[in-house]
């Protein structure tokens, strides 16, 4: 997903990217701009971000931002900043995001031979759940598979979509998903409902 979001930034003309994040994103965006050649700056909220993804971005040569709050205030001000900055924004609210990450659903099919039955992942900002059932479904268009259900497992103390409610304090030990008002929301739950699956909370301890 990142390799198409900064591909169309640089295509786009864009000197730089900007994200929010509390773990992979930050270290893609980071190692794909340099890539490019061009700058990464990855908002985070302050002391919650995996530490191995951070250490990445830095290696890349990202510029890091500290922020009190958590990732949904950051996902926020870098949606601000984007709009009167010449920056791109390729968190997942970037569509091409998503349409690059809905190739791993065609690797999935390519690999089985066919679509699985069921694709658990786990579920933060709701990117993934999204662009996975998008490549299920061009997939099923093209080669006639059949589609999966889509089981996807936010934390407990992060289950926006779970209790349909925004987290205003989203807590779990999983970073990478401690999301109270996931961005892909609504594309999470039709993924949901069209492939008659569920999305689930599970608690750290599980």
């Amino acid at each position: 997903g990142m390799v198409m979001a900064v591909a169309k930034a640089v295509e786009e003309g864009a000197k730089a990217i900007v994200c929010a994040s509390t773990g992979n994103t930050s270290a893609a965006a980071a190692a794909y701009a340099t890539r490019a050649g061009i700058k990464a700056y990855v908002v985070i909220p302050e002391g919650k971000i995996a530490l191995g993804k951070l250490a990445q971005a830095i290696m890349y040569g990202a510029d890091i931002i500290s922020i009190p709050g958590n990732f949904d205030e950051a996902l926020k001000a870098v949606r601000e900043i984007a709009k009167t900055e010449a920056v791109a924004l390729v968190n997942s609210v970037n569509p091409y995001r998503l349409e690059g990450q809905k190739t791993a659903a065609f690797e999935v099919c390519e690999q089985l031979g066919q679509a699985p039955d069921v694709l658990a992942i786990p579920v933060g900002n709701a990117g993934n759940i999204s662009a996975y059932w998008k490549g299920f479904k061009e997939w099923h268009e093209k080669q006639g598979t059949t589609l999966p259900r889509m089981h996807g497992f936010e934390a407990e103390g992060a289950a926006a979509i779970v209790k349909g409610q925004v987290i205003e304090q989203p807590e779990t030990v999983a970073t990478a998903i401690r999301i109270g008002n996931p961005a892909s929301w609504q594309l999470a739950e039709q993924a949901r409902d069209e492939s008659g699956g569920f999305i689930d909370a599970v608690t750290d301890q599980e």
